[in-house]
């Protein structure tokens, strides 16, 4: 398996993951904007993902659901680049030839997961902080930040709240490699239904329909965690706030996702946990299912070209 960890295969995929990640974030990047700020902002009344965009542009300008785009698109995708290859490459190296099953794609997904999380938050956490700045809270307990650019935010965060602040949300991070493990095993088993008899290429129809379905799923079970994972990436609290004293509190070392999960609900009922639940559906559904449709295509194409295209059908 550690022969192969440079395989040209495996780069082909984290090629296309990221490329294709990319482009599909950058065409659905204002409803990740409406989705962010439901979740950390508790005391936002507008519910709906076109009201909270048209107050957005109202109150901060009509570029401002496009903030944060080029460092969220960076940590996108360096994220998808080192999940994609890890995948792949773990993929091939248990398998060794054997057919796939869905409980080889679940651990796979959460291996590569969980390496994709300890390389990546850091950029997560800066690329939460620029998106956010510059908001209109109704939270009085927030508090903006001020950074020029990414090497800046990471240079205040490292200098101001030290190296450990880089890696907050870390453990809401490792549990949710769930996410796209179970992304992956479901959009797999779906595909593999769908060869069932002969390896093919897909259409495009099927691979958008897998992806949405895959991303639906995995996203609906896994939203908490996202809620808590987003609250702790922003970490910006006013000193003077009862929240900002839970959030001291929590920092310190009792900062637990039970906590904090427990703490979401007591103040906005269990609902409050699913906070921005539509925008995320609507924004991570039609951005995963591009995203493997341009995947999908990008890669076939490169196997095509390299004149390895029936392989690639069989082996997955």
């Amino acid at each position: 398996m550690a022969a192969d960890i440079f395989s040209y295969e495996s780069l082909v995929h984290a090629v296309s993951g990221a490329v294709g990640s990319v482009t599909a974030m950058t065409v659905f990047f204002p409803l990740d904007t409406a989705r962010l700020r439901l979740q950390v902002d508790e005391k936002r009344k507008a519910r709906s993902t076109p009201a909270i965009l048209a107050e957005i542009i109202r109150e901060e300008g009509l570029l401002a659901p496009y903030r944060g785009w080029f460092p969220v698109i960076c940590s996108l995708c360096c994220s998808n680049f080192v999940y994609f290859y890890c995948f792949h490459w773990m993929k091939g190296g248990w398998l060794r030839g054997r057919p796939s099953t869905p409980g080889t794609d679940l651990l796979i997904g959460i291996a590569a997961g969980v390496v994709n999380v300890l390389v990546t938050t850091p950029l997560w956490v800066v690329n939460t902080r620029l998106k956010l700045q510059g908001s209109r809270f109704r939270s009085a307990d927030l508090q903006t930040t001020n950074y020029s650019g990414i090497l800046d935010a990471f240079e205040q965060i490292f200098r101001d709240e030290g190296l450990g602040a880089l890696w907050n949300g870390t453990f809401p991070s490792l549990l949710l490699v769930l996410n796209p493990a179970v992304h992956f095993m479901i959009y797999e088993g779906l595909k593999r239904q769908l060869r069932r008899g002969a390896p093919r290429e897909l259409t495009s129809l099927e691979v958008f329909i897998i992806g949405a379905v895959a991303k639906t799923v995995a996203t609906t079970v896994t939203y908490p965690l996202q809620t808590i994972q987003s609250i702790l990436r922003f970490g910006q609290f006013n000193a003077s706030t009862e929240s900002s004293r839970l959030a001291s509190r929590l920092a310190s070392s009792l900062r637990t996702v039970k906590s904090l999960l427990v703490n979401r609900a007591r103040k906005s009922g269990v609902l409050g946990l699913f906070k921005g639940l539509e925008a995320k559906l609507l924004q991570t559904v039609l951005t995963a299912a591009l995203m493997f449709l341009l995947y999908e295509k990008i890669a076939s194409a490169t196997f095509r070209v390299m004149g390895l295209n029936s392989n690639y059908y069989k082996k997955r």
